[in-house]
This record gives structure tokens, sequence and C-alpha cells, in this order.
């Protein structure tokens, strides 16, 4: 990618149509943009973007442009967790697998844990082992912890206060959601082959939520009291 006479980031023939036809950002903030983007190890939102940008900066709209300049090449620039980062465009993935060392793979359980706090988050220990059917050490939540995946979001109000759990921000990012309620559907499980296609009518795969906010049956942890879940999920179940 080059800069043309103008000082503007040269586009493939088919992007430099629809990109013409919005107004030409300032070119200094749209390399202030970039630069910052391309160095951060992490997202980046909108109000941290802004911050570091000259007063004034029309944020949103060097974004979205340089988003159209992206759409077509070897990186993109995407929106997850309701923050900005550039990432390989999803068709030449494979590319990376070679380089990338796998540090630790996660257990069926896990896994199946995962999915169950996403789904059906804020949830205790013991309403994912009735979900389950078997029983979830505690190891296989320390694991998840242990990714930012997952985090202690309060305790239930009801005997023992088991703690409850849900999804990061993190979690969002690795998988590349802008939400959690763009997890797959029904449907849409049933298409990838997750899901038999002859599951009961009465199957329903819930509606996610992580707001972070406390429901009506949650009260907040208390200091001190963050690893003491064993004790309260055994209580609760």
């Amino acid at each position: 990618m080059t800069a043309n006479e103008s000082g503007f980031l040269d586009l493939e023939p088919d992007v430099q149509q629809e990109v013409e036809a919005d107004t030409q950002p300032d070119h200094s903030g749209l390399r202030m943009t970039e630069a910052l983007l391309f160095a951060s190890s992490e997202p980046l939102s909108l109000e941290e973007l802004t911050l570091r940008l000259p007063e004034g900066s029309d944020v949103l709209g060097l974004l979205e442009y340089l988003q159209k300049v992206y759409a077509t090449r070897g990186v993109n620039l995407v929106r997850v967790a309701g923050k900005w980062c550039f990432r390989t465009a999803e068709d030449l993935a494979y590319l990376m697998h070679r380089n990338v060392e796998e540090q630790r793979k996660l257990s069926r359980a896990a896994l199946e844990t995962l999915a169950i706090i996403a789904y059906h988050q804020p949830v205790t220990r013991a309403e994912i082992e009735e979900i389950r059917g078997v029983s979830t050490s505690k190891g296989t939540l320390d694991v998840l912890l242990e990714t930012t995946w997952i985090r202690m979001r309060g305790r239930r109000r009801t005997p023992g206060r088991p703690v409850t759990y849900g999804t990061t921000d993190n979690f969002l990012i690795h998988f590349g959601l802008e939400n959690v309620k763009d997890l797959p559907g029904l449907e849409e499980l049933k298409g990838a082959g997750l899901l038999d296609s002859a599951v009961p009518a009465s199957f329903l795969v819930p509606t996610p939520n992580d707001d972070v906010a406390l429901t009506e049956d949650e009260d907040p942890l208390e200091d001190g009291s963050l690893f003491d879940d064993d004790a309260d999920d055994a209580a609760g179940a």
C-alpha cells in the first residue's frame, strides 16, 4: 500500500470507487490512527484513540475509512468487544497455523464449561454441573480463569451463596466477537455440525447476556472471599 500524489493511500480498483464517495479524512490523523492500532498489542476503544489523537479528530470517521482501505488486504481492521484492532484476513488464517505455538490445549471439560458459561451466564458451578450432567472440578474453572476468558461476577442469593461466573472482553476478543449475542444460535450450531439435526423440538439455545451489572439474585463479591467458592458451591449444590 503506497501513498498517492495527494498523500492518501492507494487502494485496489474495486475499493477505490467506494472510498472516493466518502469525504477524504485528515491525512495526518489517518496516519496516527493507523500507527496506534498497528503498534498496540491490545484492541483500542474509540475513547482510548480519542485521547491520543489531536482534539477535534473525527475518530470514528478515520476508523471507518481505514476499515474500507484494509477490507481486501491481508489484514483487516475489525471491531471486537467494542474495540478496534488489526486481524489477519479470515481466508488467510490457515497461513498462520504453522507459526503459532499452542501453549495449552483446553480439555473437553473446559470447553464444555466455557460454552455453558458463555450461553448461561451468570451461572454457578452447581448450575454448570447440572447442565453438563457431571461434576466440574475447581481445576477446570481455574484453567479458564487463567485464560482471562471468564471472571467471577458475584454471589448467588441462595444457601451457601455460590460464586457466579461470566465471560470477559478477552473472551470476545479471542473469538473475534463484537458482542456475546453474536455467538451462534440453534440453527447455526446445527449447520456447523456442532448439534445433532434431530435434537428435540423443545431444545433451546439461550440468548447470551454478558451485562456487567449484577442481576437481582446476585450480590457483589466481598474482599478476601474470591477463592472460597469450593465450599460455597458444594453448599449450594
